[in-house]
Protein backbone atom coordinates (compact mmCIF):
# COMPACT_ATOMS: atom_id res chain seq x y z
CA UNK A 1 0.00 0.00 0.00
CA UNK A 2 1.52 3.26 -1.12
CA UNK A 3 1.72 6.22 1.18
CA UNK A 4 -0.41 9.01 -0.11
CA UNK A 5 0.94 12.46 0.42
CA UNK A 6 -1.67 14.98 1.28
CA UNK A 7 -0.96 18.44 0.02
CA UNK A 8 -1.68 21.00 2.73
CA UNK A 9 -4.43 23.42 1.88
CA UNK A 10 -3.35 26.96 1.33
CA UNK A 11 -4.62 29.26 4.00
CA UNK A 12 -6.69 32.06 2.62
CA UNK A 13 -5.99 35.55 3.80
CA UNK A 14 -8.58 36.66 6.31
CA UNK A 15 -9.17 40.33 6.97
CA UNK A 16 -8.31 41.14 10.60
CA UNK A 17 -11.09 42.30 12.87
CA UNK A 18 -11.76 45.97 13.46
CA UNK A 19 -10.14 45.66 16.90
CA UNK A 20 -6.86 44.39 15.43
CA UNK A 21 -6.79 47.00 12.68
CA UNK A 22 -7.45 49.80 15.16
CA UNK A 23 -4.82 48.55 17.61
CA UNK A 24 -2.27 48.31 14.79
CA UNK A 25 -3.12 51.92 13.92
CA UNK A 26 -2.52 52.88 17.57
CA UNK A 27 0.95 51.28 17.37
CA UNK A 28 1.65 53.04 14.07
CA UNK A 29 0.57 56.41 15.47
CA UNK A 30 2.75 55.83 18.56
CA UNK A 31 5.73 55.32 16.24
CA UNK A 32 4.83 58.56 14.47
CA UNK A 33 5.08 60.45 17.79
CA UNK A 34 8.83 59.69 17.66
CA UNK A 35 9.09 61.13 14.13
CA UNK A 36 6.54 63.95 13.67
CA UNK A 37 7.42 67.28 15.33
CA UNK A 38 5.23 68.18 18.30
CA UNK A 39 3.06 71.26 18.31
CA UNK A 40 -0.02 72.93 19.74
CA UNK A 41 -2.78 75.37 18.77
CA UNK A 42 -4.28 78.05 20.96
CA UNK A 43 -7.95 77.48 21.77
CA UNK A 44 -10.88 79.68 22.72
CA UNK A 45 -12.96 79.37 25.90
CA UNK A 46 -15.10 76.67 24.28
CA UNK A 47 -12.00 74.62 23.44
CA UNK A 48 -12.19 75.28 19.70
CA UNK A 49 -8.91 75.54 17.78
CA UNK A 50 -7.95 79.04 16.64
CA UNK A 51 -6.53 79.04 13.11
CA UNK A 52 -3.01 80.33 12.44
CA UNK A 53 -1.92 79.95 16.10
CA UNK A 54 0.20 76.80 15.68
CA UNK A 55 3.50 76.69 17.56
CA UNK A 56 6.14 74.01 18.14
CA UNK A 57 6.39 72.42 21.61
CA UNK A 58 8.55 69.80 23.28
CA UNK A 59 8.04 66.29 21.89
CA UNK A 60 6.44 63.57 24.02
CA UNK A 61 6.97 60.22 22.23
CA UNK A 62 4.58 57.45 23.25
CA UNK A 63 5.95 54.12 24.52
CA UNK A 64 4.67 50.57 24.99
CA UNK A 65 2.72 51.34 28.18
CA UNK A 66 1.10 54.32 26.47
CA UNK A 67 -0.03 52.09 23.58
CA UNK A 68 -1.73 49.58 25.85
CA UNK A 69 -3.29 52.22 28.07
CA UNK A 70 -4.64 54.16 25.07
CA UNK A 71 -7.90 52.13 24.71
CA UNK A 72 -8.46 52.47 28.47
CA UNK A 73 -8.11 56.23 28.35
CA UNK A 74 -10.13 56.08 25.14
CA UNK A 75 -13.04 54.87 27.26
CA UNK A 76 -12.64 56.93 30.46
CA UNK A 77 -10.76 59.95 29.07
CA UNK A 78 -7.75 61.89 30.35
CA UNK A 79 -6.50 65.48 30.46
CA UNK A 80 -6.08 65.73 26.68
CA UNK A 81 -8.90 63.57 25.29
CA UNK A 82 -12.56 63.16 26.22
CA UNK A 83 -13.48 59.53 26.87
CA UNK A 84 -16.01 57.55 24.86
CA UNK A 85 -17.85 56.35 27.97
CA UNK A 86 -20.97 58.43 27.28
CA UNK A 87 -21.46 57.15 23.74
CA UNK A 88 -20.43 53.58 24.67
CA UNK A 89 -23.00 53.52 27.48
CA UNK A 90 -25.64 54.88 25.10
CA UNK A 91 -24.84 52.10 22.62
CA UNK A 92 -25.24 49.48 25.36
CA UNK A 93 -28.54 50.94 26.60
CA UNK A 94 -30.03 51.22 23.10
CA UNK A 95 -28.94 47.60 22.61
CA UNK A 96 -30.87 46.69 25.74
CA UNK A 97 -33.91 48.64 24.50
CA UNK A 98 -33.82 46.83 21.15
CA UNK A 99 -33.40 43.52 22.96
CA UNK A 100 -36.60 44.15 24.92
CA UNK A 101 -38.51 45.27 21.80
CA UNK A 102 -37.28 42.25 19.82
CA UNK A 103 -38.42 39.97 22.63
CA UNK A 104 -42.00 41.06 21.90
CA UNK A 105 -41.60 40.14 18.17
CA UNK A 106 -43.44 43.38 17.39
CA UNK A 107 -41.04 44.45 14.63
CA UNK A 108 -40.91 41.02 12.97
CA UNK A 109 -44.65 40.49 13.10
CA UNK A 110 -45.26 44.09 12.03
CA UNK A 111 -43.32 43.56 8.77
CA UNK A 112 -45.01 40.18 8.27
CA UNK A 113 -48.41 41.84 8.70
CA UNK A 114 -47.58 44.43 6.07
CA UNK A 115 -46.51 41.70 3.62
CA UNK A 116 -49.67 39.72 4.28
CA UNK A 117 -51.89 42.79 3.92
CA UNK A 118 -50.52 43.60 0.46
CA UNK A 119 -50.86 40.08 -0.97
CA UNK A 120 -51.64 40.45 -4.67
CA UNK A 121 -50.26 43.99 -4.69
CA UNK A 122 -46.65 43.07 -4.02
CA UNK A 123 -45.23 45.85 -6.23
CA UNK A 124 -46.65 48.36 -3.74
CA UNK A 125 -44.50 46.67 -1.09
CA UNK A 126 -41.31 47.88 -2.78
CA UNK A 127 -41.58 51.59 -1.85
CA UNK A 128 -43.47 50.92 1.37
CA UNK A 129 -41.00 48.42 2.83
CA UNK A 130 -37.93 50.24 1.54
CA UNK A 131 -39.07 53.38 3.36
CA UNK A 132 -39.65 51.39 6.57
CA UNK A 133 -36.23 49.74 6.38
CA UNK A 134 -34.60 53.06 5.48
CA UNK A 135 -36.16 54.69 8.54
CA UNK A 136 -34.73 51.86 10.63
CA UNK A 137 -31.27 52.40 9.16
CA UNK A 138 -31.45 56.17 9.54
CA UNK A 139 -32.61 56.19 13.15
CA UNK A 140 -30.96 53.23 14.85
CA UNK A 141 -28.58 51.76 12.30
CA UNK A 142 -30.73 48.79 11.35
CA UNK A 143 -28.41 46.17 9.82
CA UNK A 144 -27.97 42.69 11.32
CA UNK A 145 -31.62 42.66 12.40
CA UNK A 146 -32.67 42.56 8.73
CA UNK A 147 -31.39 38.99 8.23
CA UNK A 148 -34.67 37.57 9.57
CA UNK A 149 -36.70 39.24 6.80
CA UNK A 150 -35.01 37.68 3.76
CA UNK A 151 -36.60 34.22 4.16
CA UNK A 152 -39.97 35.98 4.39
CA UNK A 153 -39.63 38.29 1.38
CA UNK A 154 -37.65 36.17 -1.12
CA UNK A 155 -40.40 33.53 -1.67
CA UNK A 156 -43.04 36.26 -1.96
CA UNK A 157 -41.10 38.28 -4.56
CA UNK A 158 -40.15 35.24 -6.64
CA UNK A 159 -43.68 33.88 -6.46
CA UNK A 160 -45.21 37.03 -7.99
CA UNK A 161 -42.79 37.19 -10.93
CA UNK A 162 -39.87 39.18 -9.53
CA UNK A 163 -36.55 37.66 -8.46
CA UNK A 164 -34.41 37.24 -5.36
CA UNK A 165 -32.50 40.46 -6.15
CA UNK A 166 -35.68 42.49 -5.71
CA UNK A 167 -36.25 40.95 -2.29
CA UNK A 168 -32.64 41.50 -1.23
CA UNK A 169 -32.76 45.09 -2.51
CA UNK A 170 -35.89 45.94 -0.54
CA UNK A 171 -34.20 45.01 2.72
CA UNK A 172 -30.48 45.55 2.12
CA UNK A 173 -30.61 48.67 -0.06
CA UNK A 174 -33.46 50.08 2.01
CA UNK A 175 -31.70 49.74 5.36
CA UNK A 176 -28.21 50.67 4.20
CA UNK A 177 -29.33 53.71 2.20
CA UNK A 178 -31.02 54.74 5.43
CA UNK A 179 -27.64 54.37 7.16
CA UNK A 180 -26.05 56.40 4.35
CA UNK A 181 -28.42 59.26 5.19
CA UNK A 182 -28.44 58.69 8.94
CA UNK A 183 -30.37 61.35 10.78
CA UNK A 184 -29.81 60.26 14.40
CA UNK A 185 -28.17 56.84 13.98
CA UNK A 186 -26.24 56.45 17.26
CA UNK A 187 -23.54 54.25 15.73
CA UNK A 188 -22.69 56.73 12.97
CA UNK A 189 -24.10 60.20 13.62
CA UNK A 190 -23.91 59.80 17.40
CA UNK A 191 -20.29 58.64 17.65
CA UNK A 192 -19.03 61.13 15.04
CA UNK A 193 -20.87 64.05 16.65
CA UNK A 194 -19.61 63.19 20.12
CA UNK A 195 -16.05 63.05 18.79
CA UNK A 196 -16.46 66.59 17.43
CA UNK A 197 -18.25 67.80 20.59
CA UNK A 198 -21.42 68.70 18.71
CA UNK A 199 -24.99 67.52 19.20
CA UNK A 200 -26.24 64.66 16.99
CA UNK A 201 -29.06 67.06 16.17
CA UNK A 202 -26.70 69.48 14.41
CA UNK A 203 -27.32 69.14 10.68
CA UNK A 204 -30.36 66.90 11.13
CA UNK A 205 -32.50 68.97 8.73
CA UNK A 206 -30.00 68.71 5.88
CA UNK A 207 -29.54 64.98 6.54
CA UNK A 208 -33.31 64.55 6.34
CA UNK A 209 -33.21 66.16 2.90
CA UNK A 210 -30.41 63.79 1.85
CA UNK A 211 -32.49 60.90 3.19
CA UNK A 212 -35.39 61.83 0.92
CA UNK A 213 -33.08 62.17 -2.10
CA UNK A 214 -31.19 58.88 -1.80
CA UNK A 215 -34.19 56.81 -0.70
CA UNK A 216 -36.20 58.14 -3.67
CA UNK A 217 -33.37 57.26 -6.09
CA UNK A 218 -33.10 53.76 -4.60
CA UNK A 219 -36.84 53.08 -4.71
CA UNK A 220 -37.08 54.18 -8.35
CA UNK A 221 -34.11 51.98 -9.27
CA UNK A 222 -35.49 48.85 -7.60
CA UNK A 223 -39.06 49.50 -8.78
CA UNK A 224 -37.99 49.94 -12.41
CA UNK A 225 -35.92 46.75 -12.27
CA UNK A 226 -38.86 44.83 -10.78
CA UNK A 227 -41.23 46.15 -13.46
CA UNK A 228 -38.71 45.23 -16.18
CA UNK A 229 -38.29 41.60 -15.16
CA UNK A 230 -42.01 41.25 -14.46
CA UNK A 231 -42.58 41.91 -18.17
CA UNK A 232 -39.56 39.91 -19.33
CA UNK A 233 -38.10 37.48 -16.75
CA UNK A 234 -35.11 36.79 -19.01
CA UNK A 235 -33.76 40.27 -18.19
CA UNK A 236 -33.18 39.20 -14.60
CA UNK A 237 -29.54 39.08 -13.46
CA UNK A 238 -30.29 35.67 -11.90
CA UNK A 239 -32.53 34.32 -14.70
CA UNK A 240 -30.34 31.24 -15.21
CA UNK A 241 -31.23 30.02 -11.71
CA UNK A 242 -34.90 30.99 -11.85
CA UNK A 243 -36.24 27.43 -12.08
CA UNK A 244 -33.99 26.39 -9.24
CA UNK A 245 -35.11 29.38 -7.18
CA UNK A 246 -38.78 28.53 -7.80
CA UNK A 247 -38.16 25.10 -6.30
CA UNK A 248 -35.80 26.33 -3.60
CA UNK A 249 -38.10 29.12 -2.41
CA UNK A 250 -41.41 27.43 -3.19
CA UNK A 251 -44.20 29.30 -1.44
CA UNK A 252 -47.55 27.70 -0.88
CA UNK A 253 -49.80 30.65 -0.11
CA UNK A 254 -52.43 28.32 1.34
CA UNK A 255 -49.94 27.23 3.96
CA UNK A 256 -49.11 30.81 4.88
CA UNK A 257 -51.61 32.04 7.45
CA UNK A 258 -52.02 35.78 7.66
CA UNK A 259 -49.92 37.14 10.47
CA UNK A 260 -51.96 39.01 13.05
CA UNK A 261 -50.44 41.30 15.60
CA UNK A 262 -51.70 41.33 19.14
CA UNK A 263 -52.88 44.53 20.77
CA UNK A 264 -49.81 44.52 23.00
CA UNK A 265 -47.49 44.24 19.99
CA UNK A 266 -49.23 47.16 18.32
CA UNK A 267 -48.77 49.18 21.50
CA UNK A 268 -45.07 48.26 21.58
CA UNK A 269 -44.68 49.46 17.98
CA UNK A 270 -46.26 52.77 18.94
CA UNK A 271 -43.88 53.03 21.91
CA UNK A 272 -40.95 52.16 19.61
CA UNK A 273 -41.83 54.91 17.13
CA UNK A 274 -42.59 57.40 19.92
CA UNK A 275 -39.16 56.80 21.47
CA UNK A 276 -37.32 57.81 18.31
CA UNK A 277 -39.69 60.72 17.75
CA UNK A 278 -38.94 62.04 21.24
CA UNK A 279 -35.20 61.57 20.66
CA UNK A 280 -35.35 63.53 17.40
CA UNK A 281 -37.43 66.28 19.05
CA UNK A 282 -34.88 66.49 21.86
CA UNK A 283 -31.87 66.67 19.55
CA UNK A 284 -33.10 69.23 17.02
CA UNK A 285 -31.59 72.64 18.01
CA UNK A 286 -34.87 74.54 17.76
CA UNK A 287 -33.55 77.95 18.83
CA UNK A 288 -30.72 77.71 16.27
CA UNK A 289 -33.22 77.12 13.47
CA UNK A 290 -35.26 80.11 14.64
CA UNK A 291 -34.25 82.24 17.63
CA UNK A 292 -37.93 82.72 18.49
CA UNK A 293 -38.55 78.96 18.85
CA UNK A 294 -38.05 78.88 22.61
CA UNK A 295 -41.29 77.09 23.44
CA UNK A 296 -39.64 73.95 24.84
CA UNK A 297 -37.26 75.94 27.03
CA UNK A 298 -40.11 78.08 28.39
CA UNK A 299 -42.35 75.06 28.94
CA UNK A 300 -39.61 73.18 30.83
CA UNK A 301 -38.97 76.16 33.12
CA UNK A 302 -42.71 76.48 33.77
CA UNK A 303 -43.08 72.76 34.46
CA UNK A 304 -40.19 72.70 36.92
CA UNK A 305 -41.73 75.68 38.69
CA UNK A 306 -45.02 73.88 39.36
CA UNK A 307 -45.13 72.87 43.05
CA UNK A 308 -44.64 69.14 43.70
CA UNK A 309 -45.16 68.21 39.99
CA UNK A 310 -41.86 69.81 38.97
CA UNK A 311 -40.00 67.98 41.71
CA UNK A 312 -41.83 64.73 40.93
CA UNK A 313 -40.84 64.79 37.27
CA UNK A 314 -37.25 65.77 38.06
CA UNK A 315 -35.21 68.87 38.73
CA UNK A 316 -32.62 67.92 36.06
CA UNK A 317 -35.11 67.89 33.18
CA UNK A 318 -33.47 69.22 30.01
CA UNK A 319 -35.63 71.03 27.42
CA UNK A 320 -35.98 69.72 23.87
CA UNK A 321 -33.27 71.19 21.68
CA UNK A 322 -30.56 70.87 24.35
CA UNK A 323 -30.39 67.09 24.65
CA UNK A 324 -27.12 65.19 24.50
CA UNK A 325 -26.04 61.62 25.26
CA UNK A 326 -27.07 61.65 28.93
CA UNK A 327 -30.64 62.60 28.02
CA UNK A 328 -31.10 60.17 25.10
CA UNK A 329 -29.53 57.32 27.10
CA UNK A 330 -32.00 58.03 29.90
CA UNK A 331 -34.85 58.09 27.35
CA UNK A 332 -34.07 54.63 25.98
CA UNK A 333 -33.63 53.19 29.47
CA UNK A 334 -36.98 54.64 30.53
CA UNK A 335 -38.79 53.48 27.38
CA UNK A 336 -37.42 49.95 27.73
CA UNK A 337 -39.16 49.79 31.10
CA UNK A 338 -42.33 51.31 29.61
CA UNK A 339 -42.32 48.57 26.92
CA UNK A 340 -41.98 45.98 29.68
CA UNK A 341 -45.16 47.24 31.37
CA UNK A 342 -47.08 47.79 28.12
CA UNK A 343 -46.33 44.23 26.94
CA UNK A 344 -46.86 42.88 30.49
CA UNK A 345 -43.46 41.22 30.33
CA UNK A 346 -42.16 39.34 33.33
CA UNK A 347 -39.40 41.09 35.25
CA UNK A 348 -37.04 38.15 34.74
CA UNK A 349 -37.72 38.12 30.98
CA UNK A 350 -37.15 41.87 30.81
CA UNK A 351 -33.78 41.66 32.58
CA UNK A 352 -32.71 38.72 30.43
CA UNK A 353 -33.77 40.47 27.19
CA UNK A 354 -32.20 43.79 28.19
CA UNK A 355 -28.87 42.20 29.11
CA UNK A 356 -28.92 40.02 25.98
CA UNK A 357 -29.50 43.12 23.87
CA UNK A 358 -26.64 44.89 25.63
CA UNK A 359 -24.34 41.94 25.01
CA UNK A 360 -25.14 42.07 21.27
CA UNK A 361 -23.76 45.62 21.19
CA UNK A 362 -20.84 45.12 23.58
CA UNK A 363 -18.42 44.79 20.65
CA UNK A 364 -19.59 48.11 19.20
CA UNK A 365 -19.22 49.87 22.55
CA UNK A 366 -15.67 48.55 22.99
CA UNK A 367 -14.55 49.31 19.44
CA UNK A 368 -15.46 52.96 19.99
CA UNK A 369 -13.09 53.10 22.97
CA UNK A 370 -10.29 51.32 21.10
CA UNK A 371 -10.68 53.73 18.18
CA UNK A 372 -10.66 56.71 20.55
CA UNK A 373 -7.30 55.37 21.75
CA UNK A 374 -5.78 56.59 18.46
CA UNK A 375 -6.76 60.12 19.36
CA UNK A 376 -5.38 59.63 22.88
CA UNK A 377 -1.93 58.67 21.53
CA UNK A 378 -1.92 61.56 19.03
CA UNK A 379 -2.98 64.12 21.65
CA UNK A 380 -0.62 62.85 24.35
CA UNK A 381 2.20 62.70 21.81
CA UNK A 382 1.47 66.33 20.79
CA UNK A 383 1.25 65.49 17.08
CA UNK A 384 -2.47 66.16 16.51
CA UNK A 385 -1.86 69.89 16.15
CA UNK A 386 1.03 69.25 13.76
CA UNK A 387 -1.11 67.08 11.49
CA UNK A 388 -3.84 69.74 11.62
CA UNK A 389 -1.25 72.41 10.82
CA UNK A 390 -0.19 70.48 7.73
CA UNK A 391 -3.84 70.18 6.80
CA UNK A 392 -4.35 73.90 7.39
CA UNK A 393 -1.49 74.74 5.01
CA UNK A 394 -2.72 72.23 2.42
CA UNK A 395 -6.30 73.48 2.62
CA UNK A 396 -5.41 77.16 2.37
CA UNK A 397 -5.99 77.12 -1.38
CA UNK A 398 -8.93 74.72 -1.34
CA UNK A 399 -12.52 75.87 -1.16
CA UNK A 400 -15.17 74.31 1.06
CA UNK A 401 -16.72 72.40 -1.86
CA UNK A 402 -13.44 70.74 -2.84
CA UNK A 403 -12.70 69.83 0.79
CA UNK A 404 -16.05 68.21 1.55
CA UNK A 405 -15.99 66.12 -1.64
CA UNK A 406 -12.40 65.06 -0.92
CA UNK A 407 -13.46 64.11 2.62
CA UNK A 408 -16.30 62.02 1.14
CA UNK A 409 -13.90 60.28 -1.25
CA UNK A 410 -11.35 59.78 1.58
CA UNK A 411 -13.90 57.93 3.70
CA UNK A 412 -14.75 55.40 0.97
CA UNK A 413 -11.47 53.42 1.15
CA UNK A 414 -11.34 54.03 4.92
CA UNK A 415 -14.75 52.35 5.20
CA UNK A 416 -13.31 49.26 3.50
CA UNK A 417 -10.32 49.32 5.86
CA UNK A 418 -12.42 49.84 9.02
CA UNK A 419 -15.90 48.35 8.36
CA UNK A 420 -17.14 49.40 11.80
CA UNK A 421 -18.94 52.74 11.39
CA UNK A 422 -18.47 53.52 15.07
CA UNK A 423 -14.77 52.64 14.99
CA UNK A 424 -14.20 54.66 11.83
CA UNK A 425 -15.85 57.74 13.30
CA UNK A 426 -13.98 57.56 16.59
CA UNK A 427 -10.65 56.93 14.83
CA UNK A 428 -10.73 59.70 12.23
CA UNK A 429 -13.30 62.37 13.05
CA UNK A 430 -11.01 64.08 15.56
CA UNK A 431 -8.67 65.01 12.68
CA UNK A 432 -10.98 65.44 9.68
CA UNK A 433 -13.53 67.56 11.61
CA UNK A 434 -11.07 70.30 12.66
CA UNK A 435 -9.55 70.27 9.14
CA UNK A 436 -13.03 71.08 7.87
CA UNK A 437 -13.07 74.21 10.01
CA UNK A 438 -9.93 75.45 8.26
CA UNK A 439 -11.74 75.01 4.93
CA UNK A 440 -14.87 76.74 6.24
CA UNK A 441 -16.95 73.54 6.42
CA UNK A 442 -19.40 73.03 9.27
CA UNK A 443 -18.54 70.00 11.46
CA UNK A 444 -22.01 68.52 10.98
CA UNK A 445 -21.41 68.39 7.21
CA UNK A 446 -18.16 66.48 7.78
CA UNK A 447 -20.24 64.00 9.79
CA UNK A 448 -22.63 63.70 6.83
CA UNK A 449 -19.73 63.08 4.41
CA UNK A 450 -18.31 60.34 6.65
CA UNK A 451 -21.56 58.46 7.19
CA UNK A 452 -22.55 58.81 3.53
CA UNK A 453 -19.31 57.15 2.43
CA UNK A 454 -19.65 54.44 5.08
CA UNK A 455 -23.25 53.70 4.09
CA UNK A 456 -22.32 53.70 0.38
CA UNK A 457 -19.56 51.14 0.93
CA UNK A 458 -21.74 48.94 3.15
CA UNK A 459 -24.11 48.36 0.22
CA UNK A 460 -21.55 46.21 -1.59
CA UNK A 461 -18.56 45.39 0.61
CA UNK A 462 -17.74 41.66 0.96
CA UNK A 463 -16.38 42.36 4.45
CA UNK A 464 -19.92 43.08 5.68
CA UNK A 465 -21.65 40.20 7.39
CA UNK A 466 -24.98 41.80 6.51
CA UNK A 467 -24.24 41.86 2.76
CA UNK A 468 -22.76 38.37 2.64
CA UNK A 469 -25.47 36.95 4.89
CA UNK A 470 -28.24 38.34 2.70
CA UNK A 471 -26.63 37.07 -0.52
CA UNK A 472 -26.02 33.64 1.00
CA UNK A 473 -29.68 33.28 1.97
CA UNK A 474 -30.72 34.39 -1.54
CA UNK A 475 -28.11 32.16 -3.24
CA UNK A 476 -26.76 35.16 -5.14
CA UNK A 477 -23.07 35.51 -6.01
CA UNK A 478 -21.34 38.69 -4.83
CA UNK A 479 -20.21 39.49 -8.39
CA UNK A 480 -23.83 39.29 -9.58
CA UNK A 481 -24.78 41.69 -6.82
CA UNK A 482 -22.05 44.10 -7.93
CA UNK A 483 -23.30 44.01 -11.53
CA UNK A 484 -26.85 44.66 -10.35
CA UNK A 485 -25.77 47.52 -8.05
CA UNK A 486 -23.30 49.21 -10.42
CA UNK A 487 -25.63 51.90 -11.81
CA UNK A 488 -27.30 52.57 -8.46
CA UNK A 489 -23.89 53.02 -6.81
CA UNK A 490 -22.98 55.65 -9.40
CA UNK A 491 -26.32 57.44 -8.95
CA UNK A 492 -25.93 57.48 -5.16
CA UNK A 493 -22.30 58.61 -5.32
CA UNK A 494 -23.07 61.51 -7.65
CA UNK A 495 -26.22 62.54 -5.78
CA UNK A 496 -24.39 62.57 -2.45
CA UNK A 497 -21.35 64.41 -3.82
CA UNK A 498 -23.55 67.09 -5.41
CA UNK A 499 -25.58 67.41 -2.19
CA UNK A 500 -22.42 67.83 -0.08
CA UNK A 501 -21.06 70.41 -2.51
CA UNK A 502 -24.28 72.43 -2.44
CA UNK A 503 -24.48 72.29 1.36
CA UNK A 504 -20.86 73.47 1.65
CA UNK A 505 -21.70 76.78 -0.04
CA UNK A 506 -25.09 77.39 1.61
Amino acid sequence: MQNQQTTPKKKRFKMPSAYTILFLIIIFVAILTWIIPAGQYSTDKAGNIIAHTYKAVASNPQGIWDVFSAPIYGMVGNDTTEGAISVSLFILVIGGFLGVVNQTKALDDGIATVVSKYKGKEKVLIPLLMILFALGGSTYGMAEETIAFYPLLIPVMIGVGFDSLVAVSIVLVGSQVGCLASTVNPFATGVASQTLHISPGDGIISRAVLFIIVVTISILFVYQYAAKIEKDPSRSYVFEQREEDLKRFALNHEDQPGTKMTGRQKAVLWMFGLTFLIMIMGLIPWDQINKNWTFFTSFTKWLQGVPFLGSLIGSNLTPFGSWYFTEITTLFFLMAIVVMFVFKMKESTFIESFLAGMSDFMGVAIVVAVARGIQVVMNDGNITATVLHWGEMGLSNLGSVVFIILAYVFYIPMSFLIPSTSGLAAATMGIIGPMGKFAGVDPSLVVTAYQSASGWVNLITPTSGVVMGALTIAHVNITTWWKFMFKLMIYLFLATAIFLGVMAVI
